[in-house]
This record gives C-alpha cells, structure tokens and sequence, in this order.
C-alpha cells in the first residue's frame, strides 16, 4: 500500500518510514524542515521527501496518513485529510499494530538516555546473535540505520513520553506494551504538554500497566519519581540498578570509560569502552539488566558493550582542526548538559573546555529549565549561550547567573568569532542543540582552519 508520512523528518516518524519500506509498502512523506540525519537516511531509502504541508502531496490519495505528533490543526496538510476523509493513525499506533504485534518489545523508557540506551541494548542482543528489530531516536554507530525489522521475535524500541498525535493525547509508549521494561530517570520535561512532574509520572504508571506480569522492569534506585510510579502499583517483577540495588557498578575510572559489573554480589566483569560519564555507566547497568531478561548472559553483553560505538549525535567528536576538538551532543535539559560535560571533564582534565548551547526544545523555550541552566555548566571554562530569536525569556540573565565565563550570541558568526577568539590547540568545544544548529558545527570547523 501507498503510506504517506506527515512529519517524516522527525527521528521517530523517520524511523517509521524506514520500517514500512521494508514491510514492502510504497513510502512518501513530508516536513516542514527537511535536514539530515534522517533527510539523508530517508533518501538513501528511496523515500520521496516534500518539502512542506501542502495539500496536493495528497493527491492522488494515498492508502493511509500517518500523522506526527508536530503537527496540529490547522495545518494544511491535516485539513486536507480531515476534509476528505481519508484514513489516518498515530506513529504509535501504526507501529503496534504493524511491527509489535506478537514480538518481544524491550522498550526503554526516561528523561535521559532513552536512545543511547536503546542502541547499546540492540547492539548486544545483535552482538549475541539474536539480530534484533529495533525503531532508535537516533542513528546508533553500530548500526548505521535508526530502524530496522531484525530477524528474531526481540524488537528494541525507544519509548518516548511525549504525546502520540494531535487527536491521541496519551504518550507513545502506552501504545507499545512491552514486556522488558526499562525505566532510565524521570525529571519534569515536556513542558509544552505537561503541567507539571505528576502528570509525567502518571503516564509512566499507564505504561507500567501494560507490562506483563511475567515481563521485568528495571529501574534505578535514585530516582524519586520513579519509586513514585512504582508505588501506584506495579504487577510485574523488578529490578534495580546503581547503589542498593541489584545491579552495582565499581568505577576503575573516574570518567566511567572502566568499571566493574556486579549481579546479586556476583562479579560479572569489567566493561571498556569508549564512553564516558556516570549517565552511560548507569545506561550500561539497565542494558545489561534488560538483556538479562531475554537470555543474553552478563559476561556475552559486557563483551558487546566494550565494543559500543555510542550514537550520532551523543557526544560525537566531528572534527579536529589545529588541535581544537569539536563535539556534537544532543543535550538539551540541565540534567543531560551537566552529566556530559562532567563525563568529558574528568576525560581531559585541565584542558580547556567550551560549552556551545542552544535553547531549542520546547521546555527550553517556555522557560520550563530557566533556573537549572547556570549550575549546569559548571564544568566547562567559558560557555556561549546562543539565543534564537523566537526564546521568550531573558538568556543574558542566566548567563550572568553562571559561575563560569558566559556569554550571550545571536548568530552564529558570533559564535564562531568568540571561539576563534578563545581557542588554542588543546581546547575541546561542544555544541549542544537537540536540532541541527544551522550547520554550526562544518562551520566552525572550516574557520579555525
């Protein structure tokens, strides 16, 4: 059948399309920013991309409309097919329906780390030879592809709260039912369709009670919010990670590129690896955990994860010009600012360390993280704040508020001027957006050349 996605370029509805070629269904689709990575993901697929809403796109009618959760009434595009009556469903639902039916879905669900960890638990079950379906929020280095059907009953599914289409206001994960869950952290986030925490933490409790009873969740010991969710009721057996719990880690590293795994007391072995940071330790923990569950035994998945190549977009290093290193990382929450730029600190030690982000999520522009941004920084030397002009709310405040160099840049030429200015060899600059920056990153890099 003829499927025609409206929100493709989303790293969830991409990954839909990627799928749906591959279930042998004729695959179109459109956005409002056509960018890669996934415009050139999608591409490479042989998946025609339009730029843009217009109704015609829809004529001749496609079989079914599969509608991101960006778009809303009033849009062109969703008009049309209200108007005529053409058939239409949520990503979610779509993917239920067509992909997780019948199959054994790992989802991994949390504030953070919900696509590193994904990718680092479908890379050991692939490294175990279970060659595993997976839909990622990113593109894992492993794999070079975000989805894929895979072989096996396992299904690896990154499991997002956020809200499933204008007309299904439930998250998307309640559509998934899982029966390895892994529940990473739970902070207030979203804020453009949460009123507060509570109202997150209630989604979680909807997801809790689509796991079996035979399933497993896997959870943390230091999350409040989670504990929270537990305690509304859960039927399903548990297990813990980090102090207290189950699963323990020893640090032979203070980055977290070496530590000790151990199960029940048990020691399971020493993960290697290229990552840093306790948020990629602690990812490791609930991988380890959750393929546990489905026959992978500890010493099989810490031998894959030595071999992790980490993701896209996660603290990828995208250039090395005069001995000034740049990094990509897709940090956009004063949680996920912090825990990377501690991760690369206690990696470089003294060396010199800028901070390059963008207030760009939804949460970040209502303001939702204000008063988390300044301490979150305080790991690097100096921090460029960058402010796009549709911020509501006043970013030189927060950098005066830093405890560290700050500044404040509206473009990106500025951007570039104070690096140049500040750079010298040995320096490492992250840039940190969870969108594409306007190509910042090339940019920089040809003018320290």
């Amino acid at each position: 059948m003829h499927i025609h996605i409206l929100g493709i370029c989303g790293t969830f509805m991409g990954s839909l399309a990627v799928l749906a070629k591959e279930l042998g269904h004729r695959v179109t689709g459109s956005d409002a920013n056509v960018y890669p990575p996934m415009s050139t993901q999608l591409q490479a697929q042989g998946i025609e991309l339009t730029q843009g809403y217009d109704a015609a796109q829809l004529d001749p009618a496609p079989d079914l409309v599969v509608i991101g959760n960006a778009l809303s009434r009033g849009n062109p595009a969703v008009e049309y097919v209200l108007n005529k009556g053409l058939p239409y469903v949520s990503g979610p639902q779509w993917l239920a329906d067509h992909v997780l039916q019948g199959r054994w879905v790992l989802a991994v669900a949390g504030t953070h780390g919900k696509t590193t960890t994904s990718s680092m638990l479908a890379w050991v079950l692939e490294h175990a030879g279970m060659s595993p379906g997976f839909l990622i929020g990113g593109v894992p280095q492993n794999f070079s592809v975000s989805a894929r059907l895979g072989g096996t009953p396992f299904f690896v599914v990154e499991a997002d709260e956020y809200d499933s289409a204008f007309f299904d206001k439930r998250s998307k994960f309640v559509h998934y039912r899982p029966r390895t869950a892994i529940l990473n952290n739970l902070e207030f986030d979203h804020a453009d369709i949460f009123p507060d925490l509570a109202a997150i933490e209630r989604q979680f409790h909807h997801l809790v009670r689509t796991i079996p009873s035979e399933g497993l969740v896997i959870h943390p010991t230091t999350e409040p919010a989670l504990e929270r969710v537990i305690k509304m009721g859960c039927w399903t057996p548990v297990q813990t990670t980090g102090e207290g719990g189950q699963w323990q880690v020893k640090l032979l590293s203070a980055d977290g590129s070496r530590f000790e795994v151990s199960f029940e007391g048990a020691t399971q072995g020493v993960v290697e690896w290229e990552l840093t940071g306790q948020h990629n330790v602690a990812n490791a923990l609930a991988t380890l955990a959750a393929a546990r569950h489905v026959g992978v035994v500890p010493a099989m998945g810490i031998a894959a994860l030595s071999a992790f190549k980490s993701v896209k977009r996660r603290m990828e290093k995208v250039a090395e010009v005069q001995g000034v290193t740049i990094y990509d990382d897709f940090a956009h929450h004063p949680t996920a600012i912090a825990t990377t730029l501690d991760g690369l600190r206690k990696r470089i030690g003294d060396a010199p360390l800028i901070a390059v982000i963008e207030p760009r999520s939804n949460s970040m522009k209502l303001g939702a993280h204000r008063d988390g941004l300044p301490e979150s920084v305080n790991d690097a030397d100096q921090v460029i704040w960058y402010a796009p002009p549709n911020l509501g709310w006043d970013l030189a405040a927060t950098a005066a508020e830093c405890k560290v160099p700050a500044v404040v840049a509206d473009s990106l030429e500025a951007i570039i001027e104070r690096v140049k200015s500040q750079a010298k060899p040995g320096t490492q600059v992250v840039i940190m957006s969870n969108g594409g920056f306007g190509g910042l990153h090339g940019k920089l890099a040809e003018a320290l050349k």
